[in-house]
């Protein structure tokens, strides 16, 4: 399987994952808050993170490397959703809730990630 194709595919499956989470959350009538998007990109970072260790340590493919990383994980999170949320709370004066989503995504992502990180070079045996 080509790059292209991969990054296709796993573009397809990650913006129905994306599209899963968010209609869950609307399904439960929790709207006012872009909770979605907070989560999606929490996971996403938490996952990439793993991900980026994990698939070197096993010696993945670039196919599949950089169609789970670049295509699923690309298309799962989004930082433009993020982006138009955030003004979206701001113009509509909620400052304290941009405050807040801004802040959590920011710090939470980063955080996130550096777990996922210190999980998979736990679990390979590649340091702390």
């Amino acid at each position: 399987m080509t790059v292209w194709l991969a990054v296709a595919l796993g573009g397809a499956f990650g913006a129905l994952a994306r599209f899963a989470v968010a209609r869950a959350f609307l399904e439960r009538g929790l709207t006012g808050f872009p909770w979605a998007t907070l989560t999606v990109n929490l996971l996403g970072a938490a996952v990439l993170g793993a991900s980026s260790i994990l698939l070197a340590h096993r010696g993945a493919s670039p196919p599949l490397r950089l169609g789970w990383m670049a295509g699923l994980l690309g298309a799962f999170t989004t930082y433009s959703t993020f982006n138009l949320e955030l003004l979206q709370l701001l113009l509509d004066g909620r400052r304290a809730a941009a405050a807040l989503y801004g802040l959590a995504t920011l710090v939470g992502a980063l955080a996130a990630g550096w777990l996922g990180i210190v999980a998979a070079r736990t679990l390979t045996g590649t340091g702390p």
